[in-house]
């Protein structure tokens, strides 16, 4: 095989983005982000609408929109709204506003469905190349402040005793979000990009017994399923995107059953 063949491409697209994704999930579990990952991935749209309507790469109107809107997010956030709300209110608005941009682009020829479920089996080199460089990006920003993240993350307190900046924390695992966002577009699509954010973090969650571990485990259940989910897709001509979801779905109802099953194993035989 080589890089002409477009399941190759596809493949490693897939994994490139189950790689990124996956260690920073574990931070949107852990903050009880998942809104926030939705109201980025929302505003994405509507940087597809801007890039085309200006000639520019999706990748880079997507990541300056994704970014705009984090911004956004990061800086009303306690003001008076409840951060729910706030963020439900800005991921639909977002939605929205991209759809409706993108129905006065009468000149332009657009694959509206390709930008919401994601088309990975058209990734080009030059989108391989985009998907690897970014994973590159924000495996090296989350594994530089991989401390501070942490412990601004579990103890805001503790971080800022420690001379850690828990909203500078925040501006970084932004900007990682926001990267994701732009990476995952191609393959996942806006709305389903949350999923493979939250869902890996979410199933290797029982079975880690360290920060570490989870995202290790993560990374390695979302490459499984992006994988997995490429190859049902293909033999079962499934859309792509939603078919990669629909296997770290099962991987978690999976995970789920096995841990329940554990724990009341591990209960009866504490019993005399």
């Amino acid at each position: 095989m080589n890089l002409d063949d477009f399941m190759l491409r596809a493949t490693l697209a897939a994994i490139g983005t189950g790689l990124a994704a996956a260690p920073l999930g574990c931070f949107v579990v852990w903050r009880r982000m998942a809104y926030f990952g939705d109201a980025v991935a929302h505003a994405a749209i509507l940087g597809v609408a801007l890039s085309l309507a200006l000639s520019l790469p999706v990748f880079a109107g997507a990541l300056i929109v994704a970014l705009v809107m984090a911004m956004a997010v990061t800086m009303l956030s306690g003001r008076g709204y409840a951060m729910d709300t706030l963020l439900g209110v800005m991921a639909h608005s977002a939605l929205a506003f991209g759809l409706v941009a993108v129905s006065f682009l009468a000149n332009v020829r657009i694959d509206l469905m390709a930008y919401l479920f994601g088309d990975i089996l058209a990734v080009s080199r030059g989108d391989l190349g985009v998907i690897w460089v970014g994973a590159a990006v924000v495996l090296a920003l989350v594994g530089w402040r991989w401390s501070a993240l942490l412990t601004a993350t579990l103890n805001p307190d503790l971080a800022r005793a420690a001379g850690i900046e828990p909203r500078r924390e925040q501006l970084v695992l932004t900007l990682a979000l926001a990267l994701v966002v732009a990476v995952a577009i191609k393959v996942v699509g806006v709305l389903l990009i949350t999923a493979m954010l939250i869902i890996p973090a979410a199933t290797a969650r029982p079975f880690s017994r360290t920060p570490e571990a989870m995202a290790v485990i993560a990374s390695c259940l979302a490459m499984l399923a992006a994988w997995t989910g490429l190859e049902v897709s293909y033999a079962a001509d499934t859309p792509t995107g939603p078919t990669i979801v629909c296997v770290i779905a099962a991987l978690f109802c999976l995970s789920t059953a096995v841990a329940g099953l554990r724990g009341a194993f591990a209960a009866g035989r504490r019993q005399p």
